[in-house]
């Protein structure tokens, strides 16, 4: 049985409504991030607890090669999941400390504010959409 896993992305939430000359990053959006990040490190950490008890509960010595290659590619699969929820996992306890430390939403390339909508979309974004950019296209023409 091929399991299917929804991807990396943040929890549904309602997006943080915005009042009119609210400052940026004020306590009420940082409460808002922090509940954000936090369901999703939970979700995280469940999703780990379930690959665990479906490894051993559908850990099977197959007889037919094709089915035990089957069962491998399968948890192989898993495994690899698991180790990219494990890295984020460390971006988001990453992002918590940067709410506790007051630089949450602050681009760490160039200082400027990050914005709402883009942390909406990718809570443990550390750039703003232009320093983003121009990363990516650096990485895209680096020499490999």
């Amino acid at each position: 049985m091929v399991r299917v896993d929804k991807p990396l992305s943040a929890p549904e939430t309602a997006p943080y409504e915005l009042v009119d000359s609210e400052e940026y990053m004020n306590e009420a959006q940082k409460a808002h991030f922090r509940k954000l990040l936090l369901t999703w490190q939970s979700q995280l950490q469940q999703s780990v607890t379930q690959t665990v008890s479906h490894m051993k509960d559908d850990s099977a010595s197959y007889p037919d090669p094709t089915d035990r290659a089957s069962q491998e590619e399968e948890f192989a699969l898993e495994l690899r999941t698991r180790d990219r929820e494990r890295k984020l996992l460390k971006k988001i306890q990453d992002t918590l400390a940067l709410i506790d430390a007051d630089e949450y939403g602050y681009c760490e390339s160039c200082g400027i504010e990050i914005g709402l909508r883009r942390l909406e979309a990718r809570p443990t974004a550390t750039l703003c959409i232009d320093c983003k950019t121009v990363q990516e296209i650096k990485e895209k023409h680096r020499p490999r």
